[in-house]
């Protein structure tokens, strides 16, 4: 159980899935089957067991695909946050979707991001670490154990938790994944309309709310079809109800 007053989460689900295709060719990423389930289901299946009440889905590219889908599902109570006009990036979709509940602090996830364990604990950790001078705790993978990312890394980690860019190094030993907690004053003067979570980080990194959490579990990030098939392999092969 999450515990501590959490019970909203926001998934990430309105790209356009380009690099994913032609899987994405006739539905949005987070309906791409990976295993026993879609993206989506595996996302929302962690929530639901993490005691998460409401997760809201943003939509745009093949929207009625993903919103046809989440009408059957109970547990996480479904709140959809339209983007069909304009995709607005991921700060900008989250900020379009804060009027749709009142929690001051929740989780924001891909749903592309899926963990060898399941979400559930990284959540847990995610909380432990939280306090109040925090205006976002994000949370990290090793390189070691990112599998699916094509990158070289994002980040460096202090032993205080305050996150480092990569800047101009060649590598980082750690990547960002798709996941965090923040709270809503992260948002506080905010751009308008489409902006990435970048520039929020960026701000609060300057003002010393930014920090982050690596999570020892494996990271699997499903961005392109060949990451698809060793994902199912991994989690139809582990036990994630512990």
């Amino acid at each position: 159980m999450i515990g501590l007053g959490i019970r909203t989460a926001i998934i990430l689900a309105a790209g356009l899935g380009t690099r994913m295709r032609p899987l994405t060719d006739d539905r949005p990423k987070p309906m791409v089957q990976v295993g026993e389930k879609v993206l989506i289901d595996w996302v929302l299946d962690d929530l639901a067991a993490s005691e998460i009440e409401t997760a809201i889905v943003n939509l745009h590219y093949k929207a009625t695909v993903l919103s046809d889908h989440l009408a059957h599902r109970g547990k996480p109570s479904i709140v959809l946050s339209d983007e069909a006009e304009k995709l607005l990036d991921t700060g900008g979709g989250v900020a379009a979707a804060l009027p749709l509940f009142d929690d001051d602090v929740f989780l924001i996830t891909n749903s592309d991001s899926l963990w060898r364990v399941g979400l559930g604990p990284a959540v847990e950790a995610l909380m432990a670490a939280w306090s109040d001078d925090m205006d976002a705790l994000l949370l990290f993978a090793g390189m070691n154990q990112a599998f699916g990312f094509d990158g070289s890394g994002d980040f460096y980690l202090s032993d205080d938790g305050t996150p480092a860019r990569r800047g101009d190094r060649a590598s980082a030993p750690m990547a960002y994944a798709g996941t965090q907690l923040v709270h809503r004053r992260l948002f506080d003067n905010c751009p308008y309309g489409a902006f990435s979570f970048n520039v929020l980080w960026d701000q609060a990194l300057q003002h010393g709310t930014l920090k982050a959490l690596l999570h020892d579990d494996e990271w699997y990030h499903v961005g392109t079809p060949d990451a698809v098939a060793p994902t199912a392999h991994a989690l139809n092969n582990t036990d994630r109800s512990s």
